[in-house]
């Protein structure tokens, strides 16, 4: 059928990016974790990330567990594919907290991490949905960058499944 685009899916794990010029939906899982996606308005793709914990100094665990590996390293991959900075928009998602007050609050460390070094990079944050108690399931579509984000009191086993063999 003319103009019809095959939609690819990706299931996007814990300490990883998903950079694709194709159109994609990229699922992700969220608790205290935090998502960037980065969207090229021109080009009209995008990319994601998904990291765990805020940054790290120590050159052995630099990965994209991290957010200060993770976010430079989504800006990095958005450019090596052809995106021009000038035209980079943001959305973040996650970083919910349920601890108790004396508790380190990883959820909104990961946020800020990411809020600073897109705002260094000059990329602005078009909308976000971020802190809170609540764990979140988004997809987001790396063509039209639209996302849906589903909220839950917490992250079930089966809140995965489908995107895993985990039931």
């Amino acid at each position: 059928m003319a103009g019809e685009v095959e939609l690819f899916e990706y299931f996007l794990k814990p300490g990883y990016i998903f950079v694709y010029r194709e159109p994609t939906a990229i699922y992700t899982v969220l608790g205290s974790c935090v998502s960037i996606c980065l969207y090229d308005k021109e080009l009209q793709f995008g990319g994601m990330n998904h990291f765990l914990f805020p940054k790290t100094q120590d050159a052995r665990e630099r990965t994209p567990k991290y957010g200060n590996v993770a976010v430079s390293y989504l800006i990095t991959l958005m450019l090596e594919q052809g995106g021009n900075i000038d035209n980079l928009v943001a959305q973040i998602f996650g970083g919910a907290h349920r601890g108790g007050t004396n508790e380190r609050n990883v959820g909104m460390e990961n946020i800020e991490v990411a809020q600073s070094i897109l705002e260094k990079a000059g990329i602005p944050v078009m909308s976000q949905d971020v802190g809170g108690a609540m764990g979140r399931k988004v997809i987001y579509s790396s063509m039209t960058n639209e996302a849906v984000v589903y909220k839950v009191e917490s992250i079930r086993r089966g809140d995965w499944f489908p995107y895993t063999d985990q039931r």
